[in-house]
């Protein structure tokens, strides 16, 4: 039975039919083998074109090097591979659209949020929150509460108690969803809410959940009376475009509260069950305007993916007069599309670091960064900023956890300080930054992250969560164990061997 729900299984079919292809392909040029003269021009004059379109690309320089490498060496198959999975062109039909839904959004904006700036006028404040504004849309707001959450655990507790308080409308969108203690106890409660008549609606990444949940789960969703979108449906087709995933995480209550943060819908995030020692994950809660910000995130990708919605603006809550908000500070949504030329997670993570004064904490599960990160923290930590970073002792992916050891040398050399978690997965993603600013959300430190998914997260300036992201950092550095330069150049021959090859790839995992 096992073997034969293997077989049976969508991803075996997946695989098997773009293998299938590959081989057809591949067997194609193979019977041109007589014409090998003509086939060799041709070929060399489309290797020449592809080179060119690398070089004179627009994408990241080493994302240029990782697919250079193949088409000059690998004769024939590298510029064929290239041609398929390495173009990042996306259609014009994804990049009209998405200007539609973007433009609906800032009307709704327009409509309901004043355009704020920070009332001590810091010029670093300032400039992150107008770049952040003129290239994701999302304005500063305040009037917001908010609480950090430094556990999986808290995050599922919260949320359930924010779910049952739902009146008019629940909006979950999520990269990896799992059957399971967690995913079962949120779902009893929508699809108890569904029943009441609240609009419920759930979207999850079709990729992230190829493994994890099976084919036209949506279905089954959708009888519960719960509305559901999968994105980027993943089809047997040799694509590029399937690089795209959402890796967002958000749910957003009545437009009145909203989660963000590290946390997938999977009982390995709230240690239900272990996979890499204890999953430390991070999560914030928002109350107040600057959930109406994630509301209006939720809303543009739906449209997008269903072209449903008339005005965003229909879906503002209106606060009752014993709604109080304690509200200290400045909130900033924001999001990251692969739709455009724009690496908006990677520059509100490089003007984080170019505009510290004092310190920059940072925790991230991946640390596969290109030149300007690496400089950007190097340069820092010369200049006499104190740079530190988390990240696991224990790897969920061992090329991934690899490549991030990979990058210790040069950072230690600089010297920024290297924390590895030594109970076991770390997973978050924050920065925090001189007790004034701090960033929870999706975006790892990692190429897929920074320029191909769907990503989302919170800038924050004099809230209280930036204590508490500071307090947890510090508390989370106890049980770590420092690497220092002599243990990171304390490997032998074929790990550095192996390292190397893997970071001419980086760009491409």
């Amino acid at each position: 039975m096992k073997i034969l729900k293997l077989l049976t299984h969508r991803v075996t079919l997946v695989v098997l039919l773009l293998a299938l292809q590959l081989v057809l392909l591949f067997g194609s040029v193979w019977y041109f083998k007589d014409d090998f003269v003509y086939f060799y021009i041709v070929y060399i004059i489309v290797s020449i074109m592809a080179a060119l379109h690398i070089i004179n690309g627009r994408s990241n320089p080493a994302y240029k090097i990782a697919w250079l490498i193949p088409v000059m060496v690998l004769p024939i198959f590298g510029t064929i591979i290239y041609l398929i999975f390495g173009r990042l062109r996306i259609r014009k039909k994804y990049q009209e659209k998405a200007k539609l839904v973007l433009q609906k959004e800032r009307n709704a904006i327009a409509q309901t949020m004043p355009n704020l700036l920070p009332e001590d006028q810091n010029p670093d404040a300032i400039f992150q929150s107008t770049y952040i504004k003129n290239n994701g849309g999302m304005p500063m707001f305040q009037n917001t509460e908010s609480k950090y959450l430094p556990l999986g655990e808290d995050v599922f507790a919260s949320m359930l108690e924010e779910l049952e308080k739902a009146e008019k409308y629940i909006f979950m969108e999520y990269f990896i969803i799992e059957e399971g203690k967690m995913w079962d106890t949120l779902l009893e409660v929508l699809a108890r809410k569904a029943k009441e008549g609240i609009d419920v609606r759930l979207m999850y990444d079709d990729f992230g959940c190829l493994f994890t949940l099976p084919d036209g789960y949506y279905k089954k969703i959708e009888k519960m009376g719960i509305k559901c979108s999968v994105f980027n449906p993943f089809v047997p087709v040799l694509s590029s475009i399937f690089n795209n995933r959402d890796h967002r995480k958000i749910t957003s209550i009545d437009g009145k509260v909203a989660f963000t943060g590290g946390i997938n819908l999977a009982d390995e995030y709230i240690n239900e069950v272990e996979r890499f020692g204890h999953w430390k994950d991070t999560g914030i809660v928002m109350r107040g305007d600057a959930a109406w910000g994630f509301t209006l995130m939720f809303l543009t990708l739906w449209d997008f993916q269903r072209t449903e919605e008339r005005d965003y603006a229909d879906y503002y809550p209106s606060f009752k007069a014993d709604e109080k908000i304690e509200s200290v500070g400045y909130y900033q949504p924001y999001t990251d599309m692969p739709f455009d030329n724009e690496a908006l997670g990677e520059n509100i993570y490089l003007n984080l670091i170019n505009r510290a004064k004092d310190y920059v904490y940072i925790t991230t599960p991946y640390l596969i960064i290109d030149n300007l990160l690496m400089e950007a923290l190097c340069t820092a930590a010369k200049g006499g900023i104190d740079v530190r970073l988390q990240t696991p002792k224990i790897g969920d992916k061992w090329y991934a956890h690899a490549l991030t050891r990979s990058n210790y040398e040069q950072l230690l050399e600089a010297g920024v300080r290297i924390f590895e978690y030594t109970p076991g997965f770390i997973h978050s993603k924050t920065f925090v930054v001189d007790d004034q600013y701090a960033t929870v959300g999706t975006v790892n430190m990692d190429y897929r992250s920074l320029f191909l998914h769907v990503e989302c997260g919170v800038w924050m300036y004099q809230t209280t969560a930036v204590a508490e992201v500071y307090q947890d950092f510090v508390e989370v550095e106890k049980i770590c164990d420092e690497i220092t330069l002599e243990k990171a150049r304390d490997i032998n021959w074929l790990t550095h061997l192996g390292r190397a090859v893997l970071n001419v790839f980086a760009p491409l995992m």
